[in-house]
């Protein structure tokens, strides 16, 4: 079990942005526009203003106060130095061709959506309650590993929705019998609008929260432990006093967007961000 955990957790550590080893490519590839997210707009394709010629964020050190909360959000799961040093061998951007440029931007959203399902499936594999679909899981990682490792051409032409369908089936299998476990009222939220919800001190023990709108909800003390939170809004959520230990499918950039505490407690898999306040 042991080595399973590290194994799991080894796994996921290979699934979090690296930006040495990227060209910028989040900075570059994906559009924004200019809201309480962004301070101005921003073409797929092209450069921020704020990338310098290294690739590195001119301000990030100041990117919520400047105006680039979404920056501190975003996490690319790995995709940005899978995409810079494996499908494209190293070659940089600004100095290869341009037809290399265009294709490298095209498939950067869908190895992104490739490692994001990594994430979950690694997650998934490590769950004990999993044990009856675990040959099925491990079938579906290593076939999302085939595909992100596909050639620039196989990628830009693959049809990622249709297999994060595919995975979202079982997926959604594991978390059913990973919350058939947890003791509490087994709640079943998908899709739930809860947007500024006041949820303060809620039971929500293996809740499935999958897809819900928590936007703004106040979540102070809230009892998640053993909840499903794959794609879950938390978009200035309250985590503060919240116990997440047991959640699973709960991504970095999902803690990123709330707000929390160090009383706040959180799975092994990602951790507490910066901006969250020292209060208990």
């Amino acid at each position: 079990m042991l080595n399973g955990m590290r194994d799991h957790q080894a796994e996921q550590a290979e699934l979090r942005g690296d930006c040495e080893r990227c060209f910028g490519l989040c900075c570059v590839a994906l559009p924004f526009a200019a809201s309480a997210d962004f301070a101005v707009d921003k073409a797929a394709g092209t450069p921020c203003r704020n990338l310098r010629e290294d690739h590195r964020c001119g301000i990030h050190a100041r990117l919520r106060q400047s105006g680039f909360t979404g920056c501190t959000v975003y996490d690319c799961f790995g995709a940005g130095q899978q995409v810079s040093q494996v499908t494209f061998g190293g070659r940089d951007w600004r100095t290869g061709p341009k037809a290399d440029a265009r294709r490298m931007f095209e498939v950067f959203p869908v190895v992104r959506q490739l490692h994001e399902l990594l994430w979950y499936l690694t997650e998934a594999l490590a769950l004990p309650a999993a044990r009856p679909v675990r040959a099925e899981l491990d079938e579906a990682l290593q076939k999302t590993r085939a595909l992100a490792a596909g050639t620039p051409e196989d990628l830009a032409g693959l049809d990622v929705a249709a297999h994060r369908q595919e995975v979202n089936v079982l997926l959604l299998r594991t978390s059913e019998l990973a919350r058939a476990g947890t003791k509490g009222r087994k709640k079943d939220r998908r899709g739930a609008d809860l947007m500024g919800a006041r949820l303060r001190g809620a039971d929500l023990r293996g809740a499935s929260l999958r897809g819900a709108y928590l936007i703004a909800a106040d979540l102070t003390g809230a009892d998640l432990r053993g909840a499903d939170l794959i794609g879950a809004d938390l978009r200035d959520a309250d985590l503060t006093g919240a116990d997440l230990t047991g959640a699973f499918f709960l991504t970095q950039p999902q803690l990123n967007a709330a707000r929390g505490s160090a009383g706040t407690r959180l799975p092994g898999s990602v951790a507490r961000p910066g901006h969250w306040t020292a209060q208990v």
